[in-house]
């Protein structure tokens, strides 16, 4: 029986990370795609990693780039795996505002790449791109995979791309190519600079006498936020369907930013109102205003759905932004 072997890029993010353990878990031989950096940024998957002399290791990493198609090329070619995550990104939409080419570089021309790279293979693989909510932008909730794309951002126009990309490979050559369409899905692993993190490290800095306000964005958006440890098993169950698919992956519940910043306050005992100030300089130039998915599809096909509530996840945040102070 051939051994699952599977290739993440992104591996040191939020859901690479999540991912990881659970392909681990699973008894993958697992391949991570790293950025060479002059410090090291490993720090998520830190407490997995091996020695990867030892004769049982089974999480080996690899520096890359998905704007490097040759050195994608090869690495398949040398590791040929049965599954691919593309999970790499440049995923902050503000950013995206101010580095379009940037990220359309990584996110839409990279996904062709790591395509190109498996089709050049001619190895039997199974892909999975990482899709947004984003690609939604202005049409209203609930969204599924039959409503509209109207992108909001250059973030949003290159996961577009990315998205279009997959299905015309699926379509044209055959691949096993599925687009996971993952609704905001956040943990204590978020990056500091996403609002729900901002607003989980304000929580418990404040409540512990170690800053006096916290400066948020439009805090009317609402957002169909989910639990990425769960979101990433999801991932992996869309690839063990014989045919591939497109799924969109939520709660079904939106709330908003407020909302979210009020239970954890609340979770500490503070008034948020006492300590919010909602700024200008963090709104985006064209607001995406309602998120919220319809996850019938994946429930009645991958047998999957959301266990983690939003105001759960929001005081399990705070919970562990707390005991890292400590």
């Amino acid at each position: 029986m051939k051994k699952n072997v599977a290739l993440i890029t992104g591996i040191t993010g939020q859901d690479g990370s999540y991912l990881a353990e659970f392909l681990l878990s699973k008894d993958y031989e697992v391949h991570g795609l790293i950025r060479r950096a002059s410090t090291f940024n490993t720090d998520r998957i830190d407490h997995i990693y091996e020695d990867p002399h030892s004769p049982n290791t089974r999480l080996f990493l690899h520096y890359g780039d998905l704007t490097d198609g040759v050195g994608l090329t090869n690495l398949v070619r040398d590791i040929q795996p049965t599954e691919i995550y593309n999970l790499a990104a440049q995923s902050h939409v503000m950013v995206s505002f101010t580095m379009p080419q940037y990220t359309s570089q990584v996110d839409a021309v990279g996904t062709v790449s790591i395509l190109e790279a498996i089709r050049a293979s001619k190895l039997e693989i199974k892909f999975y791109q990482a899709s947004t909510s984003e690609l939604f932008g202005s049409t209203p909730p609930p969204q599924n995979e039959d409503s509209k794309f109207r992108p909001r951002s250059p973030y949003a126009a290159a996961k577009l791309m990315a998205y279009w990309s997959t299905v015309n490979y699926r379509e044209a050559f055959g691949l096993h190519a599925t687009n996971g369409i993952l609704f905001n899905h956040e943990s204590p692993r978020r990056g500091e600079t996403f609002v729900t993190r901002k607003i989980s490290r304000a929580v418990a800095a404040i409540s512990a006498g170690r800053q006096e306000k916290l400066f948020l964005g439009n805090l009317e958006a609402i957002r169909d936020w989910g639990y990425a440890k769960e979101y990433v098993e999801s991932m992996w169950l869309m690839l063990q369907q014989p045919k591939a698919d497109d799924f969109v992956i939520a709660t079904g519940v939106g709330a908003s930013v407020r909302d979210f910043a009020k239970v954890a306050f609340d979770h500490v005992g503070l008034e948020m109102e006492k300590y919010v100030i909602e700024d200008p300089k963090y709104k985006r130039p064209t607001e995406v205003e309602a998120l919220i998915g319809d996850p019938q599809k994946a429930e009645r096909v991958l047998k999957w759905s959301a266990r983690t509530r939003w105001d759960s996840l929001a005081r399990l945040m705070v919970d562990s932004d707390r005991d890292a102070l400590h």
